[in-house]
């Protein structure tokens, strides 16, 4: 099939532009698949003048399948052509006035159909009035690693050494799988990332000002996973192995396969990976006794205590998401899908620690052996449908029904010196119903109304069982085992309004109300306690195109964030003998306004896109360490209260006595948080381009909290530069640095943290198949450092969550050829490619 290269077709829009600018007519249409009556995007259309024997301009299809085109007035044959499918032609057309085409259908061509590539070369970014879109290409340094990979080079996101995802330094992130919460990510979302591998990613919309369809949860925004899925006839997949050091093996594929009216899919992968860590602690207790208003009535000499831990986490997921698509005749289409996760992990730690006396004497040491098991399992269920109406996809009904239900259990035995000590279990079960209605009509060619439904309806059963061992039996602890049921329903109704004002101004406004009821049922004590909330949560975006390379958007939204389960569960949870971590069951709801101001700039081969950003929230959360009044006496594995009246004569008796400390939720006042960003991408030549990313921001901080000012103000930035280059003999290869600057609160300190990753690839058998070898953390570097302070201790620590680790990954794709693909990528811009659009 012969095809018209994007920058030749260009060129002739400009050169027309300019010579018949005083004479032209508009001409309009839609582009669509029409055995699926979907549009497509990039569609190309060209307009041929038989007296000129050329083409004279041409242009091609937005988002939604329809172009405007202006055209010299005169007679032309117009061809509509996109990659894989048939040529449509309109012979001998005179047009001589604004003119619609209506809606013009092709079909897939079968003979193009094996050049075609469903892997992406490049990695695109489209801009639009909510969101910004990153198609994930082939990106070295993740080959054979998870979406916790993928999201850590994805701008304006950083990951932690722990798994933590945060957006412009901001932990507050709701993630969604397909647009919706997902059994994918299950109960713990960071462990979750770590399990679905990389190659099952399509793109990663990150959504910094959430339109009013979008759940209002999550103060930082939205970022939304899409899986991997083709529509395309016949049977087509890629599968994808891999292995490294440290210990990891995986194995991972998608396929497809199109006949007739049903689309069969499947994504599944298993992963087996071993994580080893440590960590170091060093603290002063000053061990001050003080009354209820803060004034020291006993000062005892202050202790030292060093900690080591030494972990190690072995894995194994499996995940498999199938379902089927049915396109029951050309306006509706019902989708059912399953998604089965099941995982395990034997993790162990062992804790060496010496305690010292204020003359830094050794009195005491000991060491903590902790063998923990988590088996977790996820099962999902969704069903949509969607209902288009008068032959157009953008006047469409959509209806979601979704259940899932997860387990986890974690259970640990505790070994102090050798002998066994204590047991934990954490039991939790989760179940989760969505339902979702959406509502679209077009009113005119440029605006559109949008009502919706969404009710989502959660409930969690957490068993949690502290036992001591004494005598040859474990005996529970009464006093922190506990049973706790937490329900959360939210009904939502939004309903919004865009449209675009001439060719430059496009707005989008909308507005969401959300009603939470919210049960916590503490079952140890039969308490009851309930809270419910109603909120209005509205939502402007406008866009400006200054001019074809220059555009601006202007977002604001009202979020919230709503305290988990385990932010109000009053029982305290013992990650040690000295540190418990209890919940608040009096924290509220935070809620955050947030201005968004973003530029995007095209100049010859750069792309800036940047953006200022303003947030204030206010009831946000703080974390924070306080003294409990509890002591532990590590000689005879026993807890006592500085309240006791015979305190002082059994804490006198031994050494080794250290005080407790709680770490627990609390609301603060205001937070108000400053930032800036830009990313920018410059293409050098077909063989390399680089990009880098910047976000600068200030946080700042004030409340009182029983008489202690935990205010604080806090400057940090990170930045991400990527750099990729084609070697001699076609081997790609890929560097990115990343570093996170320093940090800190109102009680820690962090430091800051640098890490370096490389890559190497090369496509085998015409393209068919690829081999990549990655090294992450290239240097060792990436660790956390910080210093803690509170008013009874203070510590320094460093934590490694993995050392430096290698993998190798080979990929083999059947009817997913990359060659045509990559050709037409590179003629219409590289690996870098930003569209605005509203």
């Amino acid at each position: 099939m012969k095809l018209i290269p994007y920058v030749f077709t260009l060129l002739f829009l400009l050169t027309s532009n300019l010579i018949f600018a005083q004479d032209e007519v508009s001409i309009t249409g839609k582009v669509i698949d029409k055995d699926v009556n979907q549009p497509l995007e990039y569609a190309t259309i060209a307009f041929y003048s038989k007296q000129e024997n050329k083409i004279v301009t041409g242009g091609i299809t937005g988002e939604d399948g329809t172009f405007d085109i202006k055209v010299p007035r005169g007679t032309y044959d117009i061809s509509v052509e996109y990659i894989s499918y048939g040529t449509k032609t309109i012979p001998n057309r005179t047009l001589i006035q604004n003119t619609d085409l209506g809606v013009l259908g092709i079909a897939i061509d079968a003979q193009a159909l094996g050049e075609v590539s469903i892997i992406a070369e490049r990695t695109s970014v489209e801009i639009k009035l909510d969101k910004q879109i990153y198609t994930v290409g082939q990106d070295l340094t993740v080959r054979g690693g998870t979406v916790s990979d993928v999201l850590d080079n994805i701008p304006s996101v950083s990951v932690d050494v722990e798994g933590n995802v945060a957006l412009r330094g901001n932990d507050n992130v709701t993630i969604l799988i397909n647009g919706k919460p997902s059994g994918l990510v299950g109960l713990n979302s960071t462990d979750a990332l770590r399990q679905l591998p990389a190659e099952s990613i399509e793109r990663v919309e990150v959504i910094t000002s959430p339109s009013a369809r979008y759940d209002a949860e999550g103060t930082a925004g939205i970022l939304n996973i899409i899986l991997r899925r083709s529509k395309l006839q016949g049977l087509n997949g890629a599968i994808t192995a891999n292995a490294g050091y440290p210990e990891s093996a995986g194995l991972s594929g998608n396929i497809n396969y199109r006949t007739g009216d049903f689309n069969f899919f499947n994504t599944t992968g298993y992963n087996y990976r071993e994580s080893p860590g440590n960590s170091f602690t060093d603290t002063q207790f000053f061990n001050i006794k003080r009354d209820e208003d803060g004034n020291i009535i006993e000062d005892r000499p202050d202790t030292f205590l060093n900690e080591v831990r030494e972990s190690n986490r072995e894995r194994n997921s499996f995940t498999t998401n199938v379902g089927v698509e049915w396109y029951i005749n050309n306006t509706a289409s019902l989708t059912t899908s399953l998604v089965y996760r099941n995982s395990n992990s034997d993790n162990t730690s062992t804790n060496f620690s010496r305690e010292f006396d204020s003359n830094n004497n050794l009195t005491s040491t000991s060491e903590r052996f902790n063998p923990e098991q988590r088996d977790d399992k996820t099962i999902q269920y969704s069903v949509n449908f969607d209902k288009q109406f008068n032959d157009n996809s953008q006047h469409k009904l959509t209806f979601d029904f979704q259940y899932e239900t997860s387990d986890e259990d974690n259970r640990s035995f505790i070994a102090q010196d050798g002998s066994n000590v204590e047991r934990i279990n954490t039991l939790q079960t989760q179940d989760n119903i969505l339902l979702q209605a959406d509502y679209v009509h077009p009113l005119g060619e440029s605006s559109q109304f949008e009502l919706g439904y969404r009710g989502s309806f959660n409930e969690m059963d957490t068993d949690y069982s502290l036992e001591f061992y004494e005598n040859g039996n474990y005996e529970l602890d009464t006093d922190v085992s506990n049973n706790l049921i937490y329900r959360d329903y939210v009904n939502a109704v939004y309903t919004q309004f865009g449209s675009k004002l001439g060719s430059k101004f496009s707005y989008l406004m909308g507005l969401r109300m959300e009603s939470s009821r919210v049960t916590i049922n503490q079952l140890t004590t039969n308490d009851l306690q309930k809270k419910n909330y109603t909120d209005l949560f509205p939502t402007v975006n406008l866009g400006y195109e200054i001019t074809d390379s220059q555009s601006i958007q202007l977002g604001y939204n009202r979020r919230i964030r709503r305290p988990r389960s385990y932010f109000i569960n009053p029982f305290p949870s013992r990650s040690s003998p000295t540190s418990v971590f209890q919940g608040n069951p009096d924290i509220d709801p935070s809620f955050s306004n947030k201005v968004d101001l973003g530029y995007l700039w095209k100049f010859n081969k750069f792309t800036l896109n940047s953006s200022i950003y303003y947030e204030r929230a206010t009831d946000v959360f703080n974390f924070i360490s306080e003294a409990t009044g509890d002591y532990y006496i590590r000689d005879i594995n026993f807890t006592i209260n500085e309240n006791e009246p015979d305190f002082d004569n059994i804490t006198s008796q031994y050494e080794s006595v250290i005080p407790v400390i709680r770490r627990t939720p609390i609301n603060l006042a205001t937070n108000d948080r400053f930032g800036f960003e830009f990313t920018l991408a410059y293409r050098a030549s077909k063989d390399w381009n680089v990009n880098g990313n910047f976000n600068l921001f200030q946080s700042k901080t004030e409340g009182i909290y029983n008489n202690v000012d935990y205010g604080a103000e806090n400057l940090s930035w990170f930045f991400r530069l990527n750099n990729k280059y084609t070697l001699p003999g076609k081997i790609d290869w890929q560097t990115r640095i990343f570093y996170m600057g320093p940090s800190e609160d109102a009680q820690n300190k962090r430091d800051g943290m640098f890490s370096t990753d490389m890559a190497f690839s090369k496509d085998l058998f015409d393209d068919r198949a690829s081999i990549a070898f990655n090294v992450s953390d290239l240097f060792d570097t990436r660790k956390r450092s910080m210093e803690s302070f509170t008013p009874s201790y203070i510590s320094s620590s460093e934590f490694q969550w993995r050392p430096r680790s290698y993998n190798i990954s080979f990929t083999y794709r059947f009817n997913q050829q990359k060659k045509q693909q990559r050709n037409m990528e590179r003629s219409n811009g590289g690996d870098e490619d930003f569209e605005f659009q509203g």
